[in-house]
């Protein structure tokens, strides 16, 4: 089971690239995770995509989604919603031909410095992969909040939010079985 793992945190060393380092370390056997690389990658501008295409880095990252079995995504919260790269690169991915969104099982889940953790974005990110239609794990929520406290040297320590990842990798699998 090969998942695409997707961070809306742009910094190599973020607390959502950090969950999705845990994610590798708790994930059930046969299933393999790979980060992808998000960064440097234009701003969707349709005078552009009309002139050049779509570009090399975002047709690079459909065919992966296409070739994932699901996507995991990790996402902080910037001002109550989406991250403007993450957000850019799935407005890049909608504009393909054979969305490669629809059907594809996805879990979202975050870490942020406030209480509430990633609550707001995650519902932004349902709603925006929702119109892609992609089959959206629901449960367990993870909403990391207080991040600073839960991670050591970029590694998540809180055994609590492991135990998490681990059910949220489950109810991947199970979507996509």
């Amino acid at each position: 089971m090969n998942i695409l793992a997707i961070s809306g945190s742009l910094r190599k060393d973020s607390f959502n690239t950090g969950l999705l380092r845990a994610a590798i370390e708790e994930s059930p056997d046969g299933m393999d995770i790979t980060i992808a690389d998000i960064s440097g990658i234009p701003v969707y501008n349709g005078d552009e995509e009309t002139r050049d295409g779509v570009p090399a880095k975002i047709l690079q990252l459909v065919d992966d989604i296409r070739a994932a079995d699901g996507v995991l995504i990790a996402t902080p919260e910037y001002n109550f919603s989406i991250p403007g790269g993450l957000k850019n690169v799935i407005d890049w991915i909608s504009r393909v031909e054979n969305q490669p969104f629809a059907n594809k099982p996805v879990a979202i889940m975050g870490a942020a410095g406030g209480p509430l953790g990633t609550a707001r974005v995650q519902y932004e990110l349902r709603k925006v992969l929702g119109s892609q239609s992609a089959n959206i794990v629901h449960k367990p929520e993870i909403f990391v909040g207080g991040a600073s406290t839960k991670f050591n040297d970029g590694r998540l320590t809180d055994d609590i939010c492991r135990d998490l990842i681990g059910k949220l990798l489950a109810a991947l699998a199970a979507k996509i079985s």
